[in-house]
């Protein structure tokens, strides 16, 4: 029942959401300031499925300019524990294929972010350049998910090259940020569904690589970000113990 009351919330959210932002984008439509503001209004599900969400390092970000972030995609619920670490100007990449999503597709479109055709490879080659054009014309930073399809509990996936080849390019900066595993952790079901935490990392120099090192560059990241997810897991399942070790001791003084 707690999970029906949960969805129906979420979507009558999404929706008056994104037709209030249809509107408001009207006014000035494709401006990348719209992805951040929106963002940070999705971001407060996450209290709505019940999860205290821990955000760190975006100190890392401050004061840093056009970058590439990237991040592990597990599933939908990074729609709940990702947005609220996007900066000022970051636009996200998605398959074209989004904009026909009820509400959501047409919010996506229009407040900036890019769009692009997978299923076509040799668009796809041609897309990286015109994202780093984009970069330096509209002075954009950008998300990617590396993965480049959710992982579903099967952990941190190989990453494709693509969002180092525009690092590369580009000239910026990478930000990996790490969330700490999801999957079989939340449950709508349930109240309370503990900690979720987003770390951003410290921005990683690519100026010392060129294209052909990208999938060096790729393989450098994901073991830096294999690593953390690994940490926030094993720091959030002592919190858990630790909780679990509480109500034990209360269960048996009583």
């Amino acid at each position: 029942m707690l999970s029906f009351i949960r969805i129906v919330l979420a979507v009558i959210f999404i929706v008056f959401t994104s037709l209030f932002a249809l509107v408001y984008c009207l006014f000035s439509p494709r401006d990348p300031k719209h992805v951040r503001f929106f963002c940070r209004w999705f971001n407060q599900l996450h209290k709505l499925v019940g999860v205290k969400l821990d955000q760190r390092g975006l100190e890392n970000a401050k004061g840093l300019g056009k970058s590439i972030y990237i991040s592990n995609h597990q599933s939908v619920l990074d729609f709940v524990t990702a947005p609220g670490m996007l900066q000022p100007r970051t636009v996200s990449i998605g398959k074209k294929s989004l904009v026909w999503i009820p509400f959501f597709g047409q919010l996506y479109w229009i407040t900036g972010n890019i769009l692009i055709d997978r299923e076509n490879k040799s668009k796809a080659r041609n897309t990286i350049k015109q994202v780093v054009e984009a970069i330096h014309q509209r002075n954009l930073s950008v998300w990617i998910y590396p993965e480049g399809t959710r992982s579903k509990g099967r952990g941190l996936l190989p990453f494709k090259t693509g969002a180092f080849r525009m690092a590369i390019e580009a000239g910026v900066p990478i930000v990996p940020v790490c969330v700490s595993t999801t999957h079989n952790k939340i449950d709508l079901n349930r109240r309370d569904n503990s900690v979720v935490i987003a770390e951003m990392l410290k921005p990683i120099d690519v100026s010392g690589y060129d294209i052909t090192q990208a999938r060096e560059l790729a393989e450098h990241c994901h073991q830096l970000m294999a690593d953390k997810i690994a940490e926030l897991d094993a720091e959030i399942s002592a919190i858990e113990s630790g909780k679990t070790n509480v109500l034990a001791e209360a269960n048996s003084k009583s």
